[in-house]
């Protein structure tokens, strides 16, 4: 059993091995006809339970046949020009190589004696992104598993700042937990559900997220937040955070980040910027402006693995005060004792709220070092035209009614039957439009609801993708949709 080691007499048997596998995807990829099989879960599930884990094949060629078998023919390609689904990016060759190397090396990220080079590679992304940002010389951060683990992170450091002030700041002595039960976090109705989530697992519950309306650009409506501010005060409770998104998940809208920078300076309030989708424009030629007032921000959450096309997992969290990173530090004798901090000794969990992490800034400074900023820049750029394209496609298609001119390179839309059908009619011929393309295996779209009616959504992140692409995929809904629809009719008539 020690031949599958990786040491240094294994090395010939790991280049045959993952040269075998790299083979078989790089064939896959040659192969794809479209983004999905179409299979469903009653046919693969029975394939993989019926597989004995305690009998293994031993032979590695045999395992990527089965691997062929239960995996690589159904996986979702998100490569392919129509996976308009969610918001999953092609990933860009530099990136793949450096997972390939960081999975072998297998560095973890938390201690300086058991990473090196990799630390300091991850703290000069970090102080490069800060910079793109704006965040001045006392920023930092830390690469996290995700935007959800980013915005739990912000939240985490908000919270405990907003402790340590309102309790310095009392005339009577107070607990921590007299304060929690009344601190407030407000973000807008379209935000991600990790923030909600965030202050569910903070202790807040999530009846501490007040949820303020958008405007029809689906854009924090700021004149409403304003008046929420106020409320929360004169209440006697503590606006905690406002946290700003640059990018909905839903509708690509990036709130008015300059106000937003205004009213919560007004009531010392944190400010956190979820710009888990808009990231990618830090690195656009012609749009960095979109993003201004970002710059103001006290934490921003990035996700390289949406908008700057690397694999999954890549994301970060950057404050503006490194001070502020101290409320998740903590020393533990066997891993990262005070005297290393003393001897001046960078350990990454100091930061962290994960101990053991992966190297995932291998992939992100693969990338610079081989494209540079300006080429991941282009790419975004690519989508975001697509996108405008769209738009304009599906406004001028009388099937089909879209919500808002995107900011960024998401669209939003519905099929519209003509003449009078029932409402529930037509969120269903949505629906099962969606679920049968999907069946189909012919393209990928993703779904939501917006004021209540079900809706279909593009999510383009694939610059390979095209505006026939995007009418093709209109006319399968489409015709998915009238299909439905005539079977329904004929029934109830």
């Amino acid at each position: 059993m020690r031949s599958h080691l990786l040491n240094e007499t294994t090395s010939e048997h790991y280049r045959r091995s993952v040269t075998e596998g790299v083979e078989r995807v790089a064939a896959k990829l040659a192969t794809v006809q479209g983004p999905h099989t179409g299979i469903s879960v009653d046919e693969l599930a029975p394939v993989i339970n019926g597989i004995d884990l305690d009998r293994p094949l031993t032979d590695p060629a045999a395992v990527l046949d089965e691997l062929e078998e239960v995996y690589l023919r159904d996986a979702v390609y998100f490569h392919h020009p129509r996976y308009l689904g969610h918001l999953n990016c092609p990933v860009v060759i530099p990136a793949v190589l450096g997972e390939a190397i960081l999975s072998a090396v297998n560095s973890s990220l938390d201690t300086w004696d058991q990473s090196i080079g990799g630390t300091l590679i991850e703290r000069r992304l970090i102080d490069w992104t800060a910079q793109r940002i704006g965040l001045g010389p006392a920023a930092d951060g830390i690469f996290t598993s995700g935007g959800s683990q980013s915005n739990f992170h912000a939240l985490l450091l908000a919270r405990d700042e907003a402790c340590r002030k309102i309790m310095q700041g009392s005339e009577r002595s107070l607990a921590k937990s007299d304060v929690l039960p009344r601190l407030r976090i407000f973000t807008s109705e379209a935000s991600h559900f990790s923030v909600k989530k965030s202050a569910a697992m903070l202790g807040l519950g999530y009846e501490a997220v007040i949820a303020v309306p958008v405007d029809r650009n689906r854009r924090m409506d700021t004149s409403v937040l304003a008046l929420e501010l106020e409320e929360c005060v004169r209440e006697g409770l503590y606006p905690m955070a406002v946290v700003a998104t640059a990018g909905t998940t839903d509708f690509g809208s990036i709130d008015p980040l300059p106000e937003i920078a205004r009213l919560t300076a007004e009531h010392s309030a944190w400010m956190h910027v979820d710009a888990a989708y808009g990231c990618g424009l830090l690195v656009s030629p012609t749009r960095r402006h979109l993003l201004d007032g970002i710059e103001h921000a006290d934490s921003v959450t990035v996700d390289y693995h949406k908008s700057f096309f690397q694999p999954v997992s890549s994301s970060a969290m950057l404050v503006r005060d490194r001070d502020t990173l101290k409320h998740a530090t903590y020393h533990a004798d066997y891993l990262n004792p005070r005297r290393m901090a003393e001897e001046r000794i960078p350990n990454q969990v100091d930061k962290s709220i994960q101990t053991t992490r992966r190297f995932d800034a291998l992939k992100l400074w693969m990338t610079l070092r081989t494209m540079g900023a300006d080429g991941i820049g282009q790419l975004f750029d690519e989508v975001i035209d697509l996108a405008a394209a769209g738009w304009d496609i599906i406004d001028a298609d009388s099937r089909y009614e879209v919500v808002v001119r995107p900011q960024i390179s998401t669209l939003v839309f519905r099929y519209v039957p003509e003449g009078e059908v029932r409402a529930d009619l037509v969120d269903e011929a949505n629906l099962h439009a969606r679920k049968a393309l999907f069946a189909s295996g012919e393209a990928v779209v993703a779904g939501t609801k917006v004021d209540g009616k079900q809706y279909l959504k593009f999510t383009l992140l694939n610059p390979q993708t095209t505006t026939a692409d995007i009418e093709a995929v209109l006319d399968l809904l489409a015709s998915h949709a009238e299909q439905y629809l005539g079977e329904s009719l004929a029934v109830v008539s």
